[in-house]
């Protein structure tokens, strides 16, 4: 079984685009630093989503946060959308 790795994901609504993508590697309190930091730094921002995420890999957390990777939120809601339509 893999360690645990820690990253840091910082996305921005506004602009449909994943401003940061931090790995930690098992360093849980520098993770936990630069959490706190980037908390500080757009807490005034109501667009902007802050994701402490401990996984395996960046692969898996690209599945299991794929809506911060996949040309962001908006394309998976219209991605979503479109199930169903003809081609």
């Amino acid at each position: 079984m893999s360690a645990i790795k820690h990253f840091l994901l910082v996305f921005d609504h506004a602009k449909n685009e994943l401003v940061k993508n931090l790995e930690f590697g098992s360093d849980v309190d520098g993770a936990t630093r630069c959490y706190g930091e980037m908390e500080r730094k757009y807490r005034d921002s109501h667009a902007v989503d802050i994701v402490l995420v401990g996984s395996d890999s960046i692969e898996t957390v690209k599945v299991t946060h794929s809506n911060y990777f996949v040309n962001g939120s908006r394309e998976l809601v219209r991605n979503a959308m479109s199930i169903g339509r003809a081609v």
